[in-house]
């Protein structure tokens, strides 16, 4: 008689499958554009097990955001030149062919719901917004770095989402040092 083996489980793994998975479906659909039901689908578990693993959408959320967001994918980490790499990040990550999936796409389409804006916002200001915060010296740089922010979202929606042609087909180096300018203004120190 034999006997078989049940699977091997790994929970590690099961979360990051749930995780990656809800990634990918709240950075296409926004927070109230999907349901766990197909985040569990994609993930190939049930709805409870998400539950289990992250207590509710809205905690399940609430990480993809962290995650999201823990990446330095515009402001580098070394506060040298912060004007030019961040130009020079933003016109690469808005290229006609980067990958369309990232942290501004989640936050363009989960803005409208307001706890999902909340969380949002406590991500930028956990991560990215402390990224962009904590390389500023001078007076006002909270103000300064959201201003900053502000520059980057703007630019992504015209030349990314909206698409407006003269962003769209801007030559790069051009539109990195147009970008790097403007940001400068906004990285330099007060008088």
């Amino acid at each position: 008689m034999s006997r078989t083996t049940p699977r091997a489980r790994n929970a590690a793994a099961t979360r990051q499958a749930i995780l990656d998975s809800a990634i990918t479906a709240f950075t296409r659909h926004g927070y109230d554009g999907v349901g766990l039901r197909e985040i569990a689908a994609e993930a190939g578990v049930t709805a409870i097990l998400i539950n289990r693993y992250f207590g509710s959408k809205e905690a399940l959320f609430a990480e993809v955001v962290d995650v999201s967001f823990a990446q330095p994918t515009m402001i580098p980490s070394d506060p040298a030149d912060l004007a030019e790499l961040t130009a020079r990040a933003l016109v690469a990550r808005t290229a006609p062919d980067a990958d369309h999936l990232g942290p501004f796409e989640l936050l363009l389409k989960s803005a409208a719901n307001p706890r999902a804006a909340e969380i949002m916002r406590a991500g930028i200001g956990n991560h990215v917004g402390a990224r962009f915060t904590g390389a500023l010296e001078g007076a006002h740089a909270g103000e300064r770095a959201e201003l900053g922010l502000a520059l980057l979202a703007g630019t992504w929606l015209m030349r990314r989402i909206i698409g407006t042609p003269a962003l769209r087909d801007a030559d790069p180096e051009e539109l990195t040092a147009q970008v790097a300018r403007v940001l400068a203004v906004i990285v330099e120190q007060p008088g």
